[in-house]
């Protein structure tokens, strides 16, 4: 990809608006993770208060998601973000207001937290579903790599505001995440949204009951060896192989080192993303692009393991570093996949199901690691979550022929193929 598309990408109306309400909401997601967790332990110094946070927003995103695909594939999906951006920040609000107040009791907080996880359930599909209206599909893969940029650069600082700002106080931290959604607002507002840029409408989407029209998404992913596979092979790379969840562990009786140590090994997968995220933004390929993804979950496999058995501090963060860069590689190719192959009309129910698989391969593959250390030991978990992950790999590569042939992008897009 040439600096001229990145140009002409950039001059593309609506984009720079896009990211910048993009950016503004994530930066408040973000920081509100942190002050709502430091928070909640100091007024208990309970671990389970955490846990219970975790849950309000994890358990509404589950039960809304597929819903909330149905609804993004109905309705206008500017709208429908919008709207979950306002609750958003009318939780912001009334978290600041609470840390205000005198309180004897944190279900105040847990009651706004699952408001806020109702409202996470329909910006994540309504966000993935909306990019393909706003920039044409030959600039769709460069866009999804902006993004991914745009995502870590959040992840990465986002905390580290959110910790700073917490010194000045928490209500003035979930202010700042006020005004930062409120950004995302008046962004968004400056947003086209181009109904000329999107698929070929899929068959019988509006048709029958709410449950009709999700079984009518799950079928279109069944149907679609390149969607399912896609989406498939993350969610058991992810749940049976990352280590995030055993770093604390690794930090303090492997590597040996303090919590400057740990904070460095958490940003190196993000900072690894980062940067390949960038790189891909300005030299995007288009080349055999099944076997690119197949490699790129591959090669984390092996840096985990390599992680797994190190000792040595900087072996340990080069490893995660590298892990990070390939995953990039991997949400890149698969997030382009599956937007191109996946109708308009079946978008927001396909996002839906992607993110409930994401959201579980992540919470999943937490408890899965962490019950397995308490088990069989840190170490021997990280290996076999590295070795399951190589296997993995060589299985889907078996079971999902179609999507490791795929040579170029254009081979998935939907609205280049004629309906039979």
């Amino acid at each position: 990809m040439t600096s001229s598309s990145n140009l002409g990408i950039s001059r593309q109306p609506g984009f720079i608006a896009f990211l910048g309400a993009r950016l503004a909401a994530v930066f408040a997601m973000q920081i509100q993770a942190v002050v709502v967790a430091w928070q909640l332990y100091d007024m208990t110094h309970d671990a389970m208060s955490l846990a219970y946070a975790g849950l309000a927003q994890f358990l509404p995103m589950v039960v809304l998601l597929l819903p909330a695909g149905d609804l993004i594939d109905r309705f206008p999906r500017k709208l429908i973000l919008m709207l979950s951006w306002l609750l958003q920040w009318l939780c912001s609000g009334a978290l600041a207001a609470l840390s205000l107040l005198p309180h004897s009791s944190l279900m105040p907080f847990y009651i706004v937290l699952v408001l806020f996880g109702c409202a996470r359930a329909f910006t994540g599909p309504a966000l993935q579903s909306l990019l393909p209206q706003i920039v044409p599909h030959r600039q769709l893969a460069q866009a999804i790599a902006i993004n991914s940029v745009i995502m870590k650069v959040a992840t990465i600082a986002g905390p580290l505001l959110g910790g700073v700002l917490y010194i000045g106080g928490a209500a003035s931290a979930y202010l700042v995440c006020f005004a930062c959604t409120l950004a995302a607002l008046l962004a968004m507002l400056k947003v086209p949204v181009h109904e000329a840029n999107v698929s070929a409408p899929a068959p019988d989407t509006a048709a029958g009951s709410s449950w009709q029209r999700f079984a009518a998404g799950l079928r279109y992913i069944a149907s679609r060896p390149i969607i399912l596979g896609a989406i498939s092979l993350d969610l058991f790379a992810v749940l049976l192989g990352d280590v995030v969840a055993l770093l604390p562990i690794y930090a303090q009786h492997i590597l040996l080192t303090g919590p400057a140590g740990l904070g460095a090994l958490r940003s190196a997968s993000a900072v690894g993303a980062m940067l390949m995220g960038l790189y891909l933004s300005m030299r995007a390929f288009n080349r055999h692009v099944g076997l690119v993804m197949f490699s790129a979950v591959a090669i984390f496999g092996v840096c985990n393991l390599v992680f797994a058995l190190s000792s040595v501090f900087w072996l340990s963060w080069l490893a995660l570093l590298i892990a990070g860069a390939a995953d990039m590689i991997s949400v890149y190719v698969r997030s382009t996949l599956i937007q191109l192959a996946t109708p308009d009309a079946m978008r927001g129910r396909v996002n839906a199901v992607n993110m409930l698989f994401i959201g579980s391969s992540n919470e999943l593959g937490e408890f899965r690691a962490g019950t397995s250390a308490a088990w069989l030991g840190a170490q021997t978990t990280a290996v076999a979550g590295g070795v399951t992950t190589l296997v993995v790999v060589l299985g889907w590569m078996v079971l999902f022929p179609v999507l490791r042939k795929v040579n170029r992008f254009e081979q998935a897009d939907v609205s280049k193929q004629t309906t039979g």
